[in-house]
C-alpha cells in the first residue's frame, strides 16, 4: 500500500521557525534524548558495581541478577509514561511535556549518583533504587513522543528526515560517550575505587547536563495549536482506538525488527567476551564502533529519506541487513579476530542506523497532529518494553540452551522480515512537492 501524504499540520508555513531556530530546537530536544541513552548505557556498563552496592549477596551472580532486574523495571513502566505524558503533550503542548520528562530524568539520575548503598541504609537502599528506576521509566516512556513530534513539527516539510534523524544519532553518540567514560574510568581508577565510588561519576556527568537541557527547553516555542488540542486523555485514546489502529499495528511491527536488532547489537560486548573469548578491551570497543556507525548512518539515512521517501530508506537497507545477518554472524564465529569482529558489527550497525530516521518519521507522520505525540509514544514505548526488554534475555537463552552461538540468527531473521513486511504495508508519508 502506498499513498502520498498531504499533511495535517495546522500551522501556516510562515509560522514555522526559521532555519537557525529549527536547528536550535533540534539541539534542545536531542540533548534530553542523549542524556537518557547515556544513563541507559552507563547503568548497563556498571551493572556489576551497582549490584554490589545495593544488592550485596553471597553469590555474585545473584547480585548481578538483581541489579539487572531493577534495570529492567524501567521498561515495565514505559507504556504508562507514554500514555500519561504523551497525552499531556497532545493536550497541553509538546514543550511542557518535554520539561516534565527532563525534570523526572534529573530526579532519577541525581538519585542514583548520590543514593547511599545497602551498607548505609540497609533494605531502604534497594527500595529507593527501585523507586528511582520507576521514575526514570516514566520519563523515558514519555520523552520519545513529545520530543520526536516537536522536532518533526518544527522542521521544514522537506527536511523532516534530516532533522528527526538526530533522535537516532544521539543514541549512537550517547553509546560512544558511555563507552568512553566506562573505559576511561576503568583505566584511571584502581578497581577498588571504581567499585566503591567511581561508577557514580558518569551519573554525576548526566546530572550536570540536565539543567542545561531544562534551561534550553524553557526557551522553546510550542508547536501545538490550542484549538486543535484534545480536551482529555480519554478522548485521545478513544480516537486512537477507533481511527488509527492500522498505524499503531504497523508501527509496532516495524519497531519489532528495529528494536530487537538494536538490542542484539548492544549484546555484542557480552557476545565477544563469552562466546568469542576476545580480550576485554576489544569487547569494550564494540559499544564504541556500533554507536559511531549508528550515529553517522542515521544522519545519512535521514537525508536520504527526504529525497527518496520514508518507505524506500526504511525497507532497502534492512533488506540488505536481512541478507547479511547469517553470513556476518557465521564470519565472526568462525574467524573471531578483533578486526573481523569490529568490522562486521560496524557494517550491521550502519545498515540498521540508516533506516532509523525513516521509520521514526514514517510512524510519527502516520498520526494526525492532535494525537500524534500519544500515538507515537505508545507505539515506541510498547515496542521497546516488550521486544527490547526481552531481546537480550531471549538471545542469552537461545545460546545457553543450544550451546550454539549461531542460534540467535533465526530470531533476528524473523524479526527483520516482519519489519520489512510492515514497511511494505505502510503508507508513504513523505510530503508531496509543491506543484505535484
Amino acid at each position: 500500500m502506498q499513498t502520498t501524504y498531504t499533511g495535517d499540520d495546522v500551522r501556516p508555513a510562515g509560522a514555522r521557525p526559521d532555519a537557525a531556530s529549527a536547528r536550535r530546537n533540534v539541539v534542545a530536544v536531542a540533548l534530553g534524548n542523549a542524556v537518557e541513552f547515556f544513563d541507559f548505557g552507563t547503568y548497563a556498563t556498571f551493572a556489576v558495581m551497582i549490584g554490589h552496592t545495593f544488592f550485596p549477596a553471597k553469590s555474585p551472580f545473584i547480585s548481578l541478577l538483581l541489579s539487572v532486574s531493577v534495570f529492567g523495571l524501567g521498561f515495565v513502566v514505559r507504556p504508562l509514561g507514554a500514555v500519561l505524558i504523551g497525552a499531556y503533550a497532545d493536550r497541553a503542548g509538546r514543550k511542557p511535556a518535554m520539561m516534565l520528562t527532563l525534570v523526572l530524568m534529573a530526579v532519577g539520575t541525581g538519585a542514583i549518583a548520590v543514593l547511599p548503598g545497602y551498607e548505609t541504609l540497609g533494605i531502604a537502599a534497594p527500595i529507593l533504587l527501585v523507586v528511582t528506576r520507576l521514575v526514570q521509566g516514566l520519563a523515558w516512556g514519555g520523552e520519545a513522543g513529545p520530543a520526536t513530534t516537536y522536532i518533526l513539527e518544527s522542521a521544514p516539510l522537506d527536511r523532516r528526515g534530516s532533522y528527526a534523524c538526530w533522535q537516532v544519532a544521539t543514541q549512537g553518540f550517547a553509546a560512544v560517550a558511555a563507552g568512553l567514560t566506562g573505559y576511561g574510568l576503568a583505566v584511571a581508577l584502581p578497581e577498588q575505587a571504581l567499585n566503591a565510588w567511581g561508577w557514580r561519576v558518569p551519573f554525576v556527568f548526566g546530572l550536570l547536563v540536565l539543567p542545561v537541557g531544562i534551561y534550553i527547553r524553557r526557551r522553546l516555542a510550542d508547536t501545538i495549536q490550542e484549538h486543535d488540542a484534545p480536551t482529555s486523555t480519554r478522548e485521545i485514546l478513544r480516537e486512537l482506538n477507533t481511527s488509527h489502529r492500522r498505524p499503531i499495528v504497523i508501527g509496532l511491527l516495524i519497531l519489532l525488527g528495529s528494536t530487537i536488532t538494536q538490542y542484539f547489537l548492544n549484546y555484542m560486548t557480552t557476545f565477544a567476551l563469552t562466546q568469542l573469548h576476545l580480550p576485554g578491551r576489544v569487547a569494550m570497543l564494540a559499544t564504541l564502533v556500533t554507536g559511531a556507525a549508528l550515529a553517522v548512518f542515521a544522519v545519512i539515512g535521514g537525508r536520504l529519506c527526504d529525497r527518496l521517501g520514508r518507505r524506500a530508506v526504511l525497507i532497502w537497507p534492512r533488506v540488505l541487513l536481512l541478507a547479511l545477518i547469517f553470513p556476518a554472524l557465521n564470519l565472526i564465529v568462525s574467524h573471531p579476530t578483533p578486526l573481523v569482529f569490529l568490522s562486521t558489527i560496524t557494517v550491521l550497525s550502519a545498515l540498521h542506523g540508516m533506516s532509523g530516521a525513516a521509520l521514526i518519521v514514517l510512524i510519527v507522520e502516520s498520526f494526525p497532529s492532535r494525537v500524534r505525540s500519544t500515538g507515537f509514544s505508545i507505539v515506541y514505548a510498547v515496542a521497546v518494553s516488550v521486544f527490547g526488554g526481552t531481546a537480550q534475555l531471549i538471545i542469552t537463552w537461545l545460546i545457553g540452551t543450544t550451546g550454539n552461538p549461531m542460534s540467535p540468527v533465526a530470531y533476528l531473521l524473523a524479526a527483520n522480515a516482519i519489519c520489512i513486511g510492515a514497511g511494505f504495508m505502510a503508507a508513504e508519508t513523505k510530503p508531496a512537492r509543491a506543484g505535484q
